[in-house]
């Protein structure tokens, strides 16, 4: 059974998803029980590849106990996407279209370990965006009038 820690709600508003990845993250002991605790946010955070590895920045994970922590201890840090050699070059590749970026979707657990499943995708339009919640709010208009 999955459990999702974290969703990026927002990315799937801002971006159309074109594909998937799934990808171990390298987290210290402490993250990882704030990441099970649930206190992660993957807002704001993308995916950059750097000399054949990838990494995922701007991803917030609070301490999970403030007393018993490092001084130097920070929460933003960048920290190392576990893939395939053969992924990390796909992806290389498909990065240099212009418009494309990675975005991590959810954290999740898959047989006791933390992973990331990560979206290559393509950046909406104002009116994508328009269009998107109009289809969103009539679907739950349909759903709501089916229940009556």
């Amino acid at each position: 059974m999955l459990k999702t820690y974290s969703t990026n709600k927002k990315a799937k508003l801002d971006y159309e998803i074109l594909d998937t990845y799934n990808a171990g993250i390298k987290l210290l002991g402490h993250e990882v029980k704030s990441v099970k605790k649930g206190s992660v946010n993957l807002q704001g955070s993308f995916v950059v590849i750097r000399g054949g590895e990838a990494y995922i920045t701007n991803i917030t994970i609070p301490a999970y106990q403030e007393r018993n922590l490092t001084p130097n201890y920070d929460p933003e840090r960048t920290r190392k996407l576990l893939l395939n050699k053969k992924e990390i070059v796909e992806l290389e590749n498909r990065l240099q279209t212009k418009g494309l970026t990675l975005v991590p979707l959810r954290l999740y657990n898959m047989r006791g370990l933390v992973k990331v499943e990560i979206g290559l995708m393509r950046g909406k339009k104002k009116y994508d965006k328009r269009e998107a919640l109009k289809k969103k709010e009539s679907d739950r208009r349909i759903r709501k009038r089916l229940k009556r």
